[in-house]
């Protein structure tokens, strides 16, 4: 399945991408300040290097501001010879009153989008991966607000579509929702013949191999979708069911290691070394936490 905004030339995602080690990122942040102690400056400076999508929010990138961000990853994309990879999170009553909370009014929403697309259109000779609202689907049922997100999933979908632009939208992962029920919840959005395909295992840290199977039993029932999967962090796996800020973990393969017919390949998408949340020690949500960021490169250092 390939989206309709595409020209025939425009090539998906796919083993060996590379996506942009973005300078603004907050591991680049923390390298920079040098605070710290050793192993935590070390863990800094090695994931500010690492090809990792960068994530846009209306708290640090509103729409006045949301285009000078684009425009420099894109500058980057074309320095580094990469893709530009970025996750859009905005949705109105985001993460429904959880860490994450937060979001746009609706009629923000739609205008914030619409810059994104604007933006991205602009760099028209970049490959563009679009992560569209982690959590969003997945999260619908227990919110109580499917017809909202497919509403808001919908006008998104149409503001940011663009020539060489590939959208994937939350598909959960393997220990969430069954195949079944994730595949009805997507199909209740509305927008599956407008994008590439789901994004799974975002800020999670599900096996590798799981999410592989989750992705071809989601790809059955929904016509042949495709996919990422998010190995940023789950280089030793889950931890039970525990998905905030669990200890012992590590950064998992480098994105584009893997791919096939379904799974378009893998990127780091959450941000390792950023916080889940208020949880198990750590800062709020998308904090730099040093002490976390050393652990899960205690194996690259």
């Amino acid at each position: 399945m390939t989206t309709l905004f595409q020209t025939l030339s425009a090539k998906p995602p796919a083993v060996d991408t590379r996506i942009v080690a973005p300078d603004e990122s907050k591991a680049a942040q923390a390298a920079r300040s040098g605070a710290g102690d050793s192993d935590e400056i070390a863990a800094a400076q090695w994931l500010s290097t690492q090809p990792t999508t960068y994530w846009l929010t209306p708290e640090i990138d509103p729409v006045d501001e949301v285009w000078d961000r684009i425009a420099h990853l894109a500058a980057e994309a074309r320095d580094q010879k990469a893709s530009l990879s970025v996750a859009v999170y905005g949705l109105p009553d985001r993460d429904c009153g959880n860490h994450s909370a937060g979001g746009l009014d609706p009629a923000s929403y739609a205008q914030w989008t619409k810059r994104i697309g604007d933006a991205l259109r602009n760099a028209s000779d970049v490959q563009k991966i679009v992560v569209l609202e982690p959590d969003s689907i997945a999260l619908s049922s227990s919110c109580g607000s499917v017809g909202d997100r497919a509403g808001y999933l919908k006008n998104a979908v149409e503001n940011i579509s663009g020539t060489n632009t590939w959208i994937y939208i939350d598909g959960g992962h393997s220990a969430w929702h069954p195949a079944g029920e994730m595949a009805g919840l997507i199909q209740a959005m509305g927008i599956l013949p407008e994008v590439r395909g789901v994004a799974l295992n975002v800020s999670n840290y599900q096996d590798t191999a799981a999410e592989f199977a989750y992705a071809h039993a989601l790809s059955d029932l929904l016509g042949g979708t495709h996919a990422v999967i998010d190995t940023s962090r789950n280089g030793a796996g889950p931890a039970g069911s525990e998905w905030c800020n669990p200890s012992g973990r590590l950064v998992g393969s480098p994105g584009g290691s893997y791919g096939d017919g379904v799974v378009d390949t893998n990127l780091w998408i959450k941000p390792a070394g950023e916080s889940d949340g208020e949880c198990n020690g750590g800062p709020a949500a998308g904090i730099w936490w040093p002490a976390a960021a050393a652990e899960l490169t205690r194996e690259q250092r």
